[in-house]
């Protein structure tokens, strides 16, 4: 798979991940009329994983009341700064300011500690939806979960923590579970899904859910990768939330009828867009946002698609931003 150009308000260490992310911070938020209902928590990792390993879970085991983006919604991907969620600008091909309907942020408020209630909610005033933006498949260590990790990776000999993913402070995870590691990460997430529901939010979106192809210093699998991004889909669902695939360009096919959306960096740079038709044939939204490429490239045939697609800078602050519609 492509590398990218890494998206960030901060240089990176080394860009050897096909996901990109500021340092700290992202959220997705997308149009909402109402929070959404809080579910139980406490849901069994095994479980999950075990029904999205064996094909037994996927979107038809989602709530119905579920919020689901449409295709073609306007999205404003904001990773740095408070949101700004009265933010409008004349669409690329000219006309009247428009607002976007997905606003891309942070599980967490600017302290790095508080669940984002606050700007989930300045989202939920002007008719929008919040997804909550989580990262799956590395560890972070300025996360306020961060000493659970590196303790299961101490009591394993080193089997969960692995290689710097190209982020000061972050490390591709071991996503296998012959030392219960994924298992263990299920969990952890579990916890981190229990504070979006807790902030309001609506959906979620894991990122780095692609170590299969990259640099791990482990051998993850593809298989591996789609056990692991599978029960993640379900983890979701029994939560209650929405959940979009980011990325992972290569498995779109086998994993689109477990996610509800797909988060994309850049696929018309890459030549890769072609490769969500998986998701648009199934009226699922793809967002995606474009960094070098210039929207008099990639606006026209994204409206023809149907793909909600942007142009913002790489720091990813609440301005500049293009919408394509």
């Amino acid at each position: 798979m492509a590398t990218r150009t890494t998206a960030t308000g901060a240089p990176p260490i080394a860009n050897t991940s096909t996901d990109m992310r500021p340092i700290v911070f992202l959220l997705l938020a997308a149009c909402s009329s109402s929070p959404q209902q809080t579910s139980d928590a406490g849901v069994d990792g095994d479980v999950i994983a075990d029904a999205a390993v064996n094909g037994d879970t996927t979107k038809s085991d989602a709530p119905k009341t579920m919020w689901t983006p449409a295709l073609g919604e306007r999205w404003q991907y904001q990773l740095q700064g408070g949101v700004n969620a009265s933010i409008t600008a004349a669409p690329n091909g000219g006309g009247n300011p428009v607002a976007p309907k997905v606003f891309d942020i942070d599980l967490y408020a600017s302290d790095g500690t508080t669940p984002n209630a606050a700007g989930v909610a300045q989202v939920h005033a002007n008719g929008a939806h919040a997804i909550c933006y989580v990262d799956a498949g590395t560890y972070e260590n300025f996360r306020p979960d961060a000493a659970d990790y590196t303790a299961f990776d101490t009591s394993c000999g080193g089997c969960l923590l692995g290689k710097n993913n190209g982020w000061p402070g972050e490390q591709w995870l071991n996503v296998s579970d012959d030392k219960g590691q994924r298992t263990f990460i299920l969990s952890e997430l579990g916890k981190r899904l229990d504070k979006c529901l807790a902030a309001n939010f609506d959906g979620v979106e894991f990122d780095n859910v692609d170590g299969y192809a990259n640099d791990t210093g482990f051998t993850i699998t593809s298989q591996t990768q789609e056990d692991f991004d599978k029960a993640l889909a379900a983890l979701a669902h029994q939560k209650g939330l929405s959940v979009a695939l980011k990325n992972d360009v290569d498995q779109l096919s086998d994993l689109a009828p477990f996610f509800d959306y797909a988060v994309n960096e850049q696929c018309f740079e890459f030549s890769e867009c072609d490769q969500y038709a998986s998701f648009l044939n199934q009226n699922k939204a793809v967002f995606n946002v474009e960094y070098n490429t210039q929207p008099s490239a990639f606006c026209a045939p994204a409206i023809t698609a149907k793909m909600s697609a942007i142009k913002k800078d790489l720091a990813l602050d609440a301005t500049p931003w293009t919408p394509c519609n």
